[in-house]
């Protein structure tokens, strides 16, 4: 998928002269073909990272059955703000500080940022405006996509979205995470 992802880039053009990874391994890996096709390492920054949960490591799933977990319901306080970790609001507030930080090189060439889901479609959110407690079953942002995003005047706005891995999606079956 990743590699998918990478080829999609030299197809459209792209003048990577970065590639940024959340410290995560598996964004890491996802990197990678990334960064072979461009020449360039990868470097990685701590704002990409995926967004803490106090549910981290435990047996829930972030659907209703979690209501019959007692050990979760001290997290479930608050579904907008999330309660049981990193507020959305603080996930979309680094995302769009690395956007206008990375920005703000004016040397050519395009930027990759390698990082999670929740942290993609929070930045997506921030830049349509729209309020961020969303439903996670309604997120845009498939394994190995691609949301490009520029600054143009200081305004980040979203250009495209692709998903070069769809097919492999369809085929497999979600095990879960492991």
């Amino acid at each position: 998928m990743a590699q998918l992802a990478a080829d999609e880039l030299v197809a459209q053009g792209y003048e990577v002269k970065t590639v940024m990874t959340s410290p995560l391994e598996r964004a890491q890996e996802s990197a990678e073909p990334i960064a072979a096709a461009f020449g360039r390492p990868a470097s990685v920054d701590v704002a990409l990272i995926e967004a803490s949960s106090r549910l981290e490591g435990g047996r829930f799933q972030m659907n209703l059955g979690i209501l019959a977990k007692p050990a979760a319901w001290r997290f479930l306080v608050n579904p907008l703000r999330p309660s049981w970790g990193e507020p959305f609001a603080a996930v979309a507030a680094r995302m769009m500080s690395l956007i206008q930080s990375v920005a703000g090189d004016d040397s050519p060439g395009d930027v990759v940022m390698v990082s999670h889901q929740l942290p993609i479609w929070m930045a997506h959110r921030a830049v349509l405006g729209t309020r961020l407690f969303h439903d996670p079953r309604k997120r845009r942002c498939s394994l190995s996509s691609i949301t490009s995003f520029e600054v143009r005047d200081g305004a980040i706005r979203e250009v495209g979205y692709s998903e070069p891995a769809a097919a492999l999606i369809a085929r497999s079956k979600d095990v879960g995470a492991v």
